[in-house]
């Protein structure tokens, strides 16, 4: 069974992609949906078995790579941190495939659309289900090609091709740290398997790296690398800016990549690395300070967003922040848990958003929407239910890790848990505006889109509407369900997959902070939510904030926020250009066409033609220069003959010298 969970979305894929034309657009979709929901029911039995009955799986299949001096085998290992990331991953890839049976119905390449999904939720179970590092990796690159297919999906689309190239070459960073990372962890360790190296982790503590006249602690060089590739990933701050342009892709991609399962890769690095991690306290302290200022960045300029699928972006940006951040508190189980709650309220308001784009032609600007309410009341009622759960709202599922997370972060009284505290309290105050900003603009607001556009509007069909209902009752019971058994107090689900050092554990502490500090996050989400109402549903207060948007400090903070606080200019002007001109004036013209072609064959076969082209020259096709010519080589001839008996004698002269004293030699 647990073999089969992982051939079982690959078969769809290489079905649906080769035999598209054979079997039909209904035969693909079919195949890749039945196959992935069976992966799913499988996923489901390996959590009971796995995370409720404790029965930890290790399966080695074959050896991978052999060699001299290592072997790394292709296995399988089965955990509760595991069999958490396979019931999320296969469930919201489902029911993404569902939804796209309907919406994706138009478009004449659908069978190449689902075998991109099913590729993808295969590379996605690889890097979870992989035993050793460089198995994930593996899982790894192939999640990256495929979000890089999916989002160039409209290839004819220049936006698209230019945001799949930008998602590319931003995760080359990640994924060349990671990879750097791989190789510390064999240097330190001499293996890649988990097993052997979270075991000789703590023997590693206090060992030293020399280079360059430099001594480097050794975890927090292997800690440091492998952060460096959750960042691309995770789209932490610096590396983040492909995360709003990957919109270009249909919006089912954006629901199963970047929101429930690529973009998490980077949380389930770290927890997965926990006994590492916890061994270099100065690399929680950077991966606290980076989560917490990301979900502050990304809340802020969610603010200004009019594009409904850039502010779902950024709001996916802002809680990946909470995520590390609570992982680089040593709370690994409630970024996790987190991690699974936030997959189905996001997925839910990205299929929301689908049904709406769908619904108005194909239009983002919420603008140019408002109004349907009454059109769409369905599409209205889930995206109403997965904002709420977003913000916070008591009882929903994102109350029950969100607020864990930020209580955790106030009970480690230190520096940077208070820092993260701060930024995550004031981005919970700017999620919660933005959210109710997006629900007025788009369903409330007077109507601003075309008459034509807004007669034709529908609500989403019982195809596409059945997986919003089941993402809404996940995203209003699975938090209560599950709170108790994930990040319960004593609780013996995670066992050995999560590792928290004794004096990390703030748990605890967390249940005893003051109710003041508890309350003051979901203050600061009502309170956002209050404001957006006001502002925007009541004539003066939006003539009051157009006033203040049109004075100079007003102006010069909108267009910083609304500008992403210009990380996209600095890195255009400053490195890509600085980058693109050093490589054309110096790379490229005084190296490559200078140095190399000059000195490398083309150089040479110039030079040789030069010359050919003085010999052809001499050929005037006139007798006496002819009759030069052969004097010349007939003398040339008689030249070497005459000489090589006189050659081969000093050669034979030197041999029979040698000899007679290598004779001597041996004689004495």
């Amino acid at each position: 069974m647990y073999v089969r969970i992982r051939r079982r979305p690959l078969r769809g894929a290489r079905t649906a992609g080769r035999g598209g034309r054979l079997i039909g657009e209904e035969g693909a979709v079919r195949r890749t949906t039945g196959r992935t929901a069976t992966t799913r029911g499988r996923s489901r039995l390996g959590f009971w078995e796995v995370g409720r009955r404790g029965n930890t799986v290790h399966r080695t299949r074959r050896p991978w790579m052999d060699s001299e001096r290592r072997t790394v085998p292709w296995g399988l290992r089965y955990d509760s941190l595991t069999v958490v990331m396979l019931v999320v991953v296969t469930r919201v890839s489902t029911l993404v495939h569902m939804y796209s049976i309907e919406y994706m119905r138009a478009d004449p390449h659908r069978p190449r659309f689902m075998s991109y999904l099913s590729l993808f939720t295969f590379f996605m179970l690889i890097l979870v289900t992989a035993d050793n590092r460089v198995q994930r990796f593996v899982g790894w690159e192939g999640v990256g090609l495929c979000s890089y297919l999916l989002i160039n999906f409209w290839f004819t689309r220049i936006q698209a091709n230019k945001a799949a190239i930008k998602a590319m070459r931003v995760n080359r960073v990640g994924d060349f740290g990671l990879a750097l990372g791989i190789m510390a962890v064999y240097v330190e360790f001499r293996a890649v398997d988990y097993a052997t190296i979270f075991a000789r982790a703590p023997t590693a503590v206090g060992s030293k790296r020399y280079r360059r006249g430099f001594e480097r602690d050794s975890l927090t060089l292997i800690g440091v690398r492998l952060f460096v590739g959750a960042v691309g990933k995770s789209a932490q701050l610096g590396l983040h800016t492909w995360r709003p342009d990957a919109m270009e892709g249909p919006t089912p991609v954006s629901a199963l990549i970047h929101a429930a399962t690529m973009v998490t890769a980077g949380v389930f690095l770290i927890a997965r690395c926990s006994p590492l991690f916890e061994y270099a306290p100065t690399v929680l302290m950077v991966i606290t300070v980076f989560g917490g200022i990301t979900a502050r960045f990304a809340g802020t300029v969610g603010l200004v967003q009019n594009d409904l699928k850039r502010v779902i972006a950024y709001s996916t940006c802002s809680q990946l922040g909470y995520m590390v951040f609570a992982c680089g508190l040593s709370a690994y189980s409630v970024g996790v848990f987190h991690l699974a709650n936030h997959a189905l309220f996001k997925a839910l308001l990205f299929l929301s958003a689908g049904s709406v784009i769908h619904a108005m032609a194909d239009e983002q600007d919420m603008r140019r929407m408002g109004g349907l309410v009454r059109v769409l009341p369905r599409t209205y009622a889930m995206m109403m239910i997965g904002s709420v759960a977003l913000m916070g709202f008591p009882f929903l599922t994102g109350f029950y890790s969100k607020d864990v997370i930020l209580e955790v972060a106030y009970a480690t009284y230190s520096i940077p848990g208070h820092v993260a505290y701060v930024c995550g309290t004031r981005a919970a105050f700017c999620t919660a505006f933005y959210s109710r900003r997006l629900r007025y603009l788009t369903f409330l607001a007077e109507p601003a889109g075309h008459r034509v556009v807004m007669e034709g509007a529908h609500d989403a069909p019982i195809r596409m509407a059945l997986p919003l209902r089941i993402l809404s009752v996940g995203s209003r019971v699975v938090g209560w369900l599950t709170k108790d058994r994930m990040i319960g107090l004593g609780t013996p689900f995670w066992g050995s997959a999560l590792f928290t050092h004794p004096e990390h554990m703030m748990m605890i502490d967390a249940e005893f902070i003051p109710q003041g500090m508890k309350l003051l996050p979901v203050f600061c989400a009502r309170r956002g939510g209050a404001r957006a109402r006001i502002i925007y549903s009541t004539a003066p207060r939006s003539k009051q904030l157009y006033d203040r948007k049109m004075s100079t400090r007003g102006r010069s903070r909108y267009v910083f926020r609304n500008r992403k606080w210009f990380f996209d200019k600095v890195y255009n002007e400053w490195v890509t250009q600085v980058r693109r001109h050093h490589g054309y004036h110096t790379t490229y013209k005084r190296i490559d066409r200078g140095m190399i072609e000059r000195l490398g064959p083309a150089g040479i076969s110039k030079a040789l033609g030069s010359r050919a082209r003085q010999v052809s020259q001499r050929h005037t096709g006139q007798v006496y220069h002819s009759t030069r010519m052969m004097l010349i080589g007939v003398l040339v001839w008689v030249t070497v003959a005459v000489g090589q008996p006189e050659r081969r004698n000093r050669v034979d002269a030197r041999r029979r010298i040698v000899r007679r004293a290598y004779i001597l030699y041996n004689t004495k």
